[in-house]
């Protein structure tokens, strides 16, 4: 019977975390309605796609342990309810700043979900083999709606206002409200102790900082700004990790980085989430810029990337059964690096099958690495600091995407202005400028920028695939036959790692589409 109440515990969890995916990723095609609606600017654009993120980014270290301390289901619940009414506020925005607000704290209620309902299907399942199998099926969720949040938005869109993508997860939360109390128990740490006010401040800081920082680099025309912003974090940085190892009971116990398995889990989460997102960023651009899809066409064929990963994941806890976690995870990594060098073969309307091909491996590949790899994290801790744990792959997954975008968007940057040879700065340049110009030219500046950003793409899946490969020998390296403990908790908070990919592919599509309304 105890077995059954928390099968139906995580299908009540899989609910709102396939809607809240799906709702992520489903302002993409929102946000040209209802920027056109409010009136939105460029810089206002950018603010309403990106404040959820970086909140969320920002509060996920302190939502982790404050479940550990206050409750997990008592904070789920919380997030929850805070998550619908802000929904509902979101939908009925009057201007851009109002809706700017409450996408932020969305990010505040949305910092609360996954921790804890990590933490809680890692208390509810204790078999090892059900707990695997669990966090795969709550991952999949995580890139299942992740992939499919434009298409329902494309559907909503065409029937109802922009406000109704909003409202799409509302029904999940009440649901998970009105259950919660009755199908999910309740855990907390017994020894938790109480919350360090400064430790948030400095963790909220430094996050946020430098995430809008790495995020700004990617389209500020200057880089002051986002440098000072990098500098100034990372300053903070350095003040909260200090603290940390002075206090009896950190906010985020980073003695847990002695440990090199562990260690070696978070670096590869935070790099793969790096390649996946530049990668991400280049295709779907490329699916718009080069190919001349819409951005809802350019959604469903880059659909392949959320589902690649959600397979992988699946498949996970099966390989784990024939081969050592560490193995599974760099095999995993080493068929990644494949996907990513098939792109350096894409060019051109006839390679699209090969560049879904490409970018469904290199996703299937990362699957091992979220769903077996993060065991190892959840499996340095005690049970009663699982939520602080999550919490820290998560955080590890944003920077890595947030440095993906920035990263490889710059090489890709710097790429195609040495092949447009000052025809052009920027492939939505070009497209600009092939608006007021004769045929013949427009034809001659397209050519060239569309040749030069196929040049990114290349460089890119070059970049990647390196990344993976090096990151395939860094976990074999790293591993330690004295992991006994954490090979036992399998893919504990794989959805943690998992949580980065759907909402940096949704940032990823963003992105673009953005560029497009500033042409």
């Amino acid at each position: 019977m105890r077995t059954n109440r928390a099968w139906w515990g995580l299908v009540l969890l899989m609910l709102p975390t396939l809607l809240v995916a799906m709702d992520m990723t489903a302002l993409i095609l929102a946000l040209p309605h209802l920027s056109a609606d409010l009136g939105a600017g460029p810089v206002q654009q950018l603010w309403i796609s990106d404040s959820y993120g970086l909140t969320v980014a920002g509060m996920v270290i302190t939502m982790g342990t404050l479940g550990d301390r206050i409750g997990r289901r008592r904070l789920l619940l919380i997030g929850a309810s805070a998550f619908a009414v802000l929904s509902v506020v979101a939908a009925f925005s009057v201007n851009p700043l109002m809706l700017i607000i409450v996408r932020a704290l969305l990010g505040v209620a949305g910092a609360t979900l996954a921790p804890s309902t990590l933490a809680l299907i890692t208390n509810m399942f204790g078999e090892d083999r059900s707990r695997g199998r669990a966090i795969a099926i709550w991952a999949t969720c995580q890139f299942t709606g992740g992939a499919v949040g434009p298409v329902l938005a494309g559907f909503l869109l065409q029937h109802f206002w922009w406000g109704s993508v909003f409202l799409a997860a509302v029904p999940a939360m009440l649901v998970l409200v009105l259950a919660g109390p009755f199908v999910l128990p309740e855990y907390r740490g017994s020894q938790a102790g109480k919350l360090d006010p400064l430790s948030v401040a400095l963790s909220l800081s430094a996050v946020l900082l430098m995430v809008y920082g790495i995020k700004q680099l990617t389209v500020a025309h200057a880089v002051t700004v986002p440098i000072a912003a990098l500098i100034v974090g990372a300053a903070i940085g350095t003040v909260f990790v200090r603290r940390q190892f002075r206090l009896t009971t950190p906010l985020l116990d980073l003695r847990l980085f002695r440990s090199r398995p562990f260690t070696a889990v978070l670096i590869a989460l935070v790099f793969a989430g790096l390649a996946m997102a530049g990668v991400g960023l280049l295709v779907t651009q490329y699916l718009q810029g080069v190919l001349g899809h819409s951005p809802m066409a350019a959604a469903a064929l880059f659909a392949p990337m959320g589902l690649g990963v959600a397979v992988g994941t699946m498949s996970a806890p099966m390989l784990s059964r024939r081969l050592r976690q560490p193995t599974a995870i760099a095999g995993g990594l080493a068929i990644s690096a494949l996907g990513a060098l098939s792109l350096v073969a894409v060019h051109g309307p006839g390679s699209l099958p090969l560049l879904m091909a490409g970018i469904a491996v290199l996703a299937f590949g990362a699957g091992p690495l979220f769903a077996l790899g993060t065991g190892l994290v959840i499996g340095s801790v005690p049970p009663e600091r699982a939520g602080s744990a999550a919490s820290m792959s998560e955080t590890g997954n944003y920077f890595g995407g947030s440095l993906g975008l920035g990263l490889l968007g710059a090489v890709a940057a710097v790429v195609y202005r040495a092949h447009a040879h000052g025809s052009s700065d920027s492939l939505a340049a070009a497209l600009a400028a092939s608006g007021h110009q004769s045929a013949g030219q427009a034809a001659a500046t397209l050519d060239t920028a569309r040749a030069a950003f196929t040049a990114g793409v290349h460089v890119t899946g070059v970049i990647a695939a390196v990344v993976f490969a090096a990151l395939a020998v860094l976990v074999l390296a790293m591993r330690s036959t004295g992991t006994a403990t954490a090979s036992a908790s399998v893919s504990a908070t794989a959805a943690s790692a998992a949580q980065q990919p759907a909402a940096q592919v949704g940032s990823a599509i963003t992105e673009p589409v953005l560029q497009e309304m500033t042409v």
